[in-house]
């Protein structure tokens, strides 16, 4: 019916915008596209041009809210997280509030922690090797270190 319709309507007008569309070719023709786009202001032109040059084509750009009022360009190598630590514990430099892991061990978990009973037998193991372990999860439910000793009694 109607989504069918629609769907179709989606592919004939992303099939003729890919045969209108004019690809960029340099870092010049990025600067004219994202100064049109900033309503003709060469400075974020010139920035965002930048940006699209340091990460390549596949990389990500996030535009962020300045809290004063200089525009700049932070590049940041690798990935980076919206939420960080659980916990203050966490923090193994407290000047800079930073939790560094060396040499850790990584596991990346799809879903909502909301046990930790079922992830025991993991902590157990790596706990034997003394190495650090970093979870990236979607989120932790209650959560905390006094909670994960409260569950391990």
């Amino acid at each position: 019916g109607i989504q069918r319709g629609i769907n179709k309507a989606v592919e004939a007008a992303v099939g003729h915008l890919d045969k209108i569309a004019k690809k960029v070719k340099d870092k010049e023709e990025i600067k004219q596209v994202a100064t049109v786009s900033a309503n003709w202001d060469e400075t974020i032109g010139e920035i965002i041009a930048d940006a699209m040059d340091k990460v390549g084509k596949d990389g990500t750009i996030t535009v962020e809210e300045a809290k004063s009022i200089d525009t700049s360009l932070d590049v940041v190598e690798g990935m980076q997280f919206d939420k960080g630590y659980l916990s203050p514990y966490f923090v193994t430099n407290a000047e800079t509030m930073e939790a560094k892991l060396e040499d850790a061990y990584v596991l990346n978990f799809e879903k909502k922690i909301s046990s930790l009973k079922d992830l025991l037998p993991i902590l157990e193991k790596v706990a034997k090797l003394g190495k650090p372990l970093l979870i990236i999860a979607e989120d932790v439910e209650g959560g905390g270190p006094r909670d994960a000793r409260r569950e391990q009694a």
